[in-house]
């Protein structure tokens, strides 16, 4: 039994049943010489053209038989295999005998189910590092070693196309590549070098911070990949800090060294009358006042930064605030021969939510900035009214001086901390550099905006809006 369940046992019946039927035909051609040997030669014939019809029908059934067995179960194997190449991985082969073409079969079902398997979870590896390469904030982009791209997250092709639509200059050596001029010298030396390499990249007022690695392949380098971290507020903010911290020594430094002059020339006995001696300490105590208002100062803007400031928001009559601030500061005006002017309509200025005493610091720190930039018999105006700004109420105040004006390059950073105009133009004792620093902070608490506008040598003007409501 075991021959039938072989393909050897098989192809060995068919080869025997072929060599029946060549012997069948090779008795035929021995039918000639029956009668000579045989006295009732025609029954021998008979009996001989029985046999070879008998034996040629046997053989031609077990040929289609055996063909039936092997060659179809062989033709469902070649189209399940290329079912499976055409990306068909859960094809399988039907197994309809047991012996080397049913192992076959089953190997081959063995095969397409492992090889299922194995596609299932690289394309949910794939679909994995797709969504963590997706959902990552920095820029992701990979190179290969034309400098082309052939993968980048959403983050990383928005940067590289808006890099790429910047004007380069002309004699940029990468421009047939799509890596941006900025990271071209750290992209070819990463290609060369086969190492990570990481630098700060600055495209225009933005600053990145680039980590770039190689692609290697058979210990050849094919491409690199480069995260992109957008680390500009970073270097602003360390920037600030730097600033801060010499400034502030700076501010600190001018007072106490003329602190420990002043008190040193008291000890040593210097001044040789009571009003030289009285004439130190008041430079002592103005000094010390000095340093008091810069403390204070820097509390004050710690502690708006940080949303620790109390707002006492009421409806306020910005008309009487206004007229009283206009009086505090008119004999200060008139003491610097300065005209102080105010302009305010028939109509009560009234906004819903207010802090009366910190629009008053305010306006106090605008005017003080005000005298304290403006020349003799120049004037100081002082307005507001009510206007209409993208179809809401605001109420405007303008402070506007007719001092010596503030560069167009100075414009964008007088509200920043430690700000001051050239000394050239202060008359007096210099402020602390943080009045308008303070003075963005409360408008801002109060859902206001405010701007300033210089034209140099005709003067200065700072607008506040508030909103009514």
């Amino acid at each position: 039994m075991m021959i039938w369940r072989s393909v050897v046992g098989k192809l060995w019946i068919t080869i025997i049943a072929l060599v029946a039927v060549v012997l069948l035909i090779l008795g035929m051609f021995l039918l000639q010489y029956i009668d000579i040997a045989f006295k009732n030669s025609h029954d021998v014939k008979v009996l001989f053209v029985y046999t070879a019809i008998i034996g040629f029908l046997l053989s031609t059934f077990f040929a289609f038989f055996l063909s039936t067995k092997i060659t179809q179960p062989l033709l469902q194997l070649k189209k399940a295999a290329d079912l499976i190449s055409q990306g068909e991985y859960r094809t399988r082969v039907p197994i309809r005998s047991t012996d080397e073409i049913g192992d076959l079969a089953t190997t081959f079902n063995n095969m397409a189910s492992e090889l299922d398997t194995l596609i299932h979870d690289l394309n949910h590896e794939k679909d994995h590092l797709a969504s963590v390469h997706r959902s990552m904030a920095d820029a992701v982009v990979t190179f290969d070693a034309e400098g082309q791209i052939i993968l980048a997250n959403p983050h990383g092709q928005k940067l590289i196309d808006k890099w790429n639509e910047l004007e380069w200059t002309e004699d940029y050596i990468g421009s047939h590549t799509q890596v941006p001029e900025p990271m071209f010298d750290l992209y070819r030396k990463v290609l060369r070098e086969g190492r990570d390499l990481s630098d700060k990249i600055h495209v225009q007022s933005g600053v990145w911070d680039v980590v770039m690695a190689p692609l290697k392949s058979n210990h050849t380098v094919r491409g690199a990949v480069a995260v992109m971290r957008d680390v500009t507020e970073e270097t602003k903010l360390e920037k600030l800090r730097r600033d801060f911290v010499a400034n502030v020594s700076h501010e600190i430094r001018t007072p106490l060294s003329m602190l420990q002059g002043y008190s040193e020339a008291l000890l040593d006995d210097i001044a040789g009358s009571p009003e030289e001696r009285k004439e130190l300490a008041q430079v002592i105590y103005e000094e010390s006042l000095r340093m008091g208002r810069l403390v204070k100062d820097l509390l004050d803007l710690a502690r708006m930064e940080a949303g620790h400031i109390e707002m006492k928001l009421v409806e306020t009559d910005l008309t009487g605030l206004l007229k009283r601030v206009h009086r505090k500061f008119l004999v200060r005006a008139k003491e610097q021969d300065i005209h102080l002017h105010i302009e305010l309509p028939p109509d009560p200025l009234v906004i819903a939510q207010a802090d009366e005493d910190r629009m008053e610091q305010v306006l106090t720190n605008l005017l003080d900035n005000a005298i304290r930039h403006t020349s003799m018999q120049a004037s100081i105006t002082l307005s507001a009214c009510n206007v209409i700004v993208d179809q809401k109420a605001y109420v405007e105040i303008k402070v506007t001086d007719e001092g010596e004006g503030i560069p167009q390059g100075d414009l964008p950073y007088i509200f920043e901390r430690f700000y001051k105009a050239d000394k050239a133009r202060t008359r007096g004792a210099g402020g602390t550099g943080l009045g308008l620093a303070i003075v963005k902070n409360i408008i801002e608490s109060h859902r206001g905006q405010i701007k300033a506008d210089s034209v140099m040598g005709a003067g200065t003007t700072f607008t506040i809006l508030l909103p009514v409501k």
